[in-house]
């Protein structure tokens, strides 16, 4: 499994333990909603700064989203 996949599961994976919506989780990482659909979708490469914006709300590191 690539890195981007990866990232694409572990976040969707997280925001959904926590009982966010996509539009809740891109409200808490200060993103749009349309760029958290298109990363759970692996239609983004994200730069390791929006990984991080990604990580926070979540409760993780960024290493632990590309694990």
């Amino acid at each position: 499994m690539d890195v981007r996949t990866r990232l694409d599961r572990n976040v969707r994976r997280l925001r959904e333990a926590k009982g966010w919506s996509q539009e809740a989780f891109a409200h808490e990482a200060d993103i749009h909603r349309t760029y958290v659909s298109d990363i759970e979708r692996g239609a983004r490469n994200p730069t390791i700064m929006s990984v991080e914006k990604l990580a926070q709300p979540l409760g993780v590191t960024a290493d632990e989203l590309l694990k």
